[in-house]
């Protein structure tokens, strides 16, 4: 049931562009190719386990975990003018 001057289904319709948007952004951040020796970042090696575990790595452990730390802080916020991003 919408509310106001918003259609039927208006606010399910911003909830599966929110997760298309969440998926997108989720596949272009994985890893192909070629896996690296060494980390892009440190330069320190990368093990062999992981190099196998996950195709086209290119940081170490610590420097991916930074990098996830990094981009998580910058995600948090709804651009599609939700409540909470009207409060900041």
């Amino acid at each position: 049931m919408a509310g106001g001057w918003s259609r039927d289904g208006a606010v399910q319709d911003q909830i599966d562009a929110s997760v298309e948007d969440a998926v997108n952004l989720a596949r272009s951040r994985l890893s192909a190719g070629e896996s690296l020796e060494h980390c892009e970042e440190c330069d320190a090696e990368i093990p062999a386990a992981r190099r196998e575990a996950v195709p086209g790595v290119r940081f170490c452990v610590k420097c991916q975990a930074e990098l996830d730390k990094q981009q998580t802080a910058q995600s948090g916020f709804n651009r599609r003018a939700s409540k909470d991003s009207q409060l900041r």
